[in-house]
């Protein structure tokens, strides 16, 4: 659903903590379970760190609050039963094939040279994006790293980008009373 219309993937991707273009494209509705009517939890099967498929604890995303609701939309609108959540649209609506890894860095490029925003951008700007917004939201770093699924400290500062700390409260420490 390009030209101006929402694409339901994007805030699913925010929600599991900035999805690798992968997991987004290879999500599936058997691992999406409804908690209630605001909220939901994903259960990533298989991802960059976890190739086998294990359970794991950090595996499970919460999807809530209005990326709950961009889910439930999407599902109502989709008529999506069983398999891939998030797929082509074809012309006249019709849904077509799992949308591909390449699509997700695709659109994501795409969305930014729409809006304006300069730089250089990829589908792993969504998951930079979010630990950026984390740290400039004052989220803490573990949080942060059980949400991503990071172990290392040194990994998830590389996602953040250095720039949003011109407006942090730290970077003005100085001036503060």
């Amino acid at each position: 659903m390009r030209g101006g219309k929402s694409l339901p993937w994007c805030p699913f991707a925010w929600a599991t903590a900035g999805g690798r273009r992968s997991e987004v494209a290879s999500a599936t509705l058997e691992n999406l379970q409804r908690v209630d009517a605001n909220s939901y939890l994903y259960t990533l099967a298989h991802s960059k760190t976890n190739q086998a498929g294990a359970q794991r604890p950090d595996d499970v995303k919460p999807v809530v609050g209005s990326a709950a609701q961009a889910m439930q939309a999407w599902l109502a609108a989709s008529g999506i039963q069983e398999g891939a959540l998030f797929r082509r649209i074809r012309k006249g609506g019709h849904l077509g094939e799992p949308l591909a890894p390449a699509a997700v860095r695709d659109i994501v490029k795409e969305r930014c040279a729409l809006a304006g925003v300069e730089g250089k951008f990829s589908a792993h700007s969504l998951r930079a994006g979010f630990v950026t917004e984390a740290g400039r939201q004052n989220m803490s770093l573990p949080e942060t790293m059980a949400m991503t699924g990071h172990y290392s400290v040194a990994t998830v500062m590389g996602y953040f980008r250095a720039e949003s700390v011109l407006g942090s409260k730290i970077s003005r420490m100085l001036d503060e009373e």
